[in-house]
């Protein structure tokens, strides 16, 4: 059977955003046991020159909705980035799932060959859907280091709750790369 478009990226925007939103069901529970400030977790960075956690859930929520609407051929909902607390960010991925529960298959399939074209920082990229989905999309959701997607989200919470805790500061991770300036575009 062949994969879809569809099915090659709305159920997996899906299931890494209800991921990530049980991750942070978890880091509030930690902080509360703990006695932990919330806003340390939240502000937590793995390297100096990384996101904060709030961010990478804002940019991993912005990802999702951002190639799921440009797949589909509608516009991008765009959401503030105000978020600062668990409940807030929680809130920014339902609303980022509920957005992607609205588009359809048939929206999505047969656009292997749609343009689809987007401002990454001073330049304009251009790409067929496959290739977008494919090389950019999927890649930059889910394993391009940090700072520039939230694929280290879970790593920072972890490292930020390792070390409110008082316990051995965790390993280097694949994270550790924000230095190398990714641009988010393929070269």
């Amino acid at each position: 059977m062949a994969l879809s478009m569809y099915q090659a990226s709305v159920p997996v925007f899906q299931r890494m955003l209800g991921a990530l939103d049980k991750i942070l069901d978890k880091a509030a529970a930690h902080a509360e046991e703990r006695k932990i400030d919330p806003a340390v977790l939240i502000g937590a960075r793995l390297y100096p020159d990384m996101f904060p956690l709030s961010r990478q859930v804002q940019i991993a929520t912005d990802h999702a909705k951002g190639a799921s609407a440009r797949l589909a051929g509608v516009a991008v909902p765009s959401f503030e980035d105000t978020e600062k607390t668990f409940p807030e960010l929680k809130a920014r991925i339902g609303k980022t799932l509920s957005f992607i529960a609205t588009l359809k298959a048939a929206q999505i399939d047969g656009s292997e060959a749609r343009d689809i074209s987007l401002k990454a920082r001073p330049r304009e990229l251009s790409f067929k859907g496959q290739d977008y989905l494919l090389f950019f999309a999927l890649p930059n959701f889910s394993s391009t280091p940090p700072p520039r997607s939230a694929s280290c989200a879970t790593t920072a919470l972890a490292s930020a709750s390792s070390i409110s805790s008082a316990r051995p500061e965790p390993q280097a991770s694949a994270c550790v790369g924000a230095d190398l300036d990714f641009g988010g575009a393929p070269t």
